[in-house]
């Protein structure tokens, strides 16, 4: 498996001198998603958690519903210029009668670690119908409840506190409890990562949770929420337009600038109780 961080010098320059050091970097490689031998998407990640990332992606691009549409995963052989394994390449073989990826689904071979929807073949098919309502999940939790909820993800992001580079984020109940956390140089890829665990744990669909993102709430992130059922999306930072007009018409809760005792309730308000 790929490092996660990587070491690399650094020339230091601060009012307190200039100085050389070694530093940490987030490590980010590609992965080549397969479903039945065929290349359908190549994403920048950081290395971990792969067989996760590709459940969550085939979950969130409506693939699959649940851990039993797939029947195995597997690295394919793949070598460095030593010899040694990239695990760079994961083949995906689906479960007998579920439907291989519609054309739609395919992407123009790849998407950077900053865009989930970024080379989509068809404009059309970035807007996804989930087979799971978010309307209808009964998911409610305080306010205050929330507000401790950045703080409990940062002190689960171990990789950032090495690096500063990686995003993060969590499946919480109503109580405050993190359920799993997945760090990752994309945004998207750690939320695929935590809707992965959702489905090979099989809790898909998922409207007994709310979704956490350490960054800012954008359209391809409430899609991902949708497609799990997944009725709350908090996020530290800023939301979209499009994302507030996604959420609303998907009957969802969004939260953006969760920070302290503060936030903004874009949509669905009635599940944050105060």
């Amino acid at each position: 498996m790929g490092r996660v961080t990587v070491r690399r010098p650094v020339r230091r320059i601060s009012a307190t001198g200039d100085r050389r050091r070694p530093d940490a970097l987030a490590a980010e490689e590609p992965l080549e998603l397969r479903v039945g031998g065929k290349a359908l998407a190549v994403t920048m990640r950081t290395p971990g958690n792969d067989v996760e990332l590709a459940h969550g992606f085939l979950l969130s691009e409506g693939v699959v519903g649940g851990r039993e549409d797939i029947a195995v995963a597997r690295y394919c052989d793949g070598v460095d210029d030593q010899g040694r394994n990239t695990y760079n390449v994961l083949d995906i073989a689906l479960a007998d009668g579920v439907p291989p990826p519609d054309v739609g689904v395919e992407r123009n071979f790849y998407t950077t670690s900053s865009c989930g929807v970024c080379g989509k073949a068809a404009l059309d098919a970035v807007k996804l119908k989930t087979r799971f309502s978010p309307a209808d999940a009964p998911f409610a939790v305080k306010s205050e409840t929330l507000a401790t909820l950045p703080d409990a993800l940062r002190a689960q992001q171990k990789v950032f506190a090495s690096t500063g580079g990686l995003h993060a984020a969590a499946l919480f109940t109503p109580d405050g409890g993190l359920d799993v956390v997945r760090e990752d140089v994309g945004r998207h890829n750690a939320v695929d990562k935590v809707l992965g665990w959702a489905v090979m744990e099989n809790r898909i669909p998922a409207p007994g949770h709310g979704l956490l993102v350490s960054g800012r709430a954008s359209f391809e992130l409430v899609q991902k929420a949708a497609m799990a059922g997944i009725g709350l999306l908090a996020a530290v930072s800023a939301p979209s337009s499009l994302a507030v007009e996604l959420a609303e018409e998907n009957g969802m809760t969004l939260i953006g600038f969760l920070r302290g005792e503060s936030m903004n309730l874009y949509t669905g308000d009635h599940r944050v109780l105060t």
